[in-house]
């Protein structure tokens, strides 16, 4: 699953560590997220959507891909 987690959580200041503690979640759990080594459970999205404030869409598709989508489409 594509995601945007690390580009997020650069632009909103948060290191890993914080964004860890903020959700609840282990580093480890976070950088595995971010390279994709794992995919989150709907419970971990929901944290991580909480604890950054952007929706699960744009975590994890990003609104490029719904832009490219949308031009495929029309």
């Amino acid at each position: 699953m594509k995601n945007r987690l690390k580009v997020i959580r650069a632009e909103q200041n948060l290191s890993q560590d914080k964004l860890a503690e903020l959700t609840g979640l282990s580093r480890q759990a976070i950088n595995s997220i971010e390279n994709e080594v794992s995919s989150p459970s709907g419970e971990t999205i929901e944290k991580l959507v909480k604890a950054t404030g952007v929706s699960a869409d744009k975590i994890f598709f990003g609104l490029a891909v719904v832009c490219k989508q949308r031009e495929e489409i029309v």
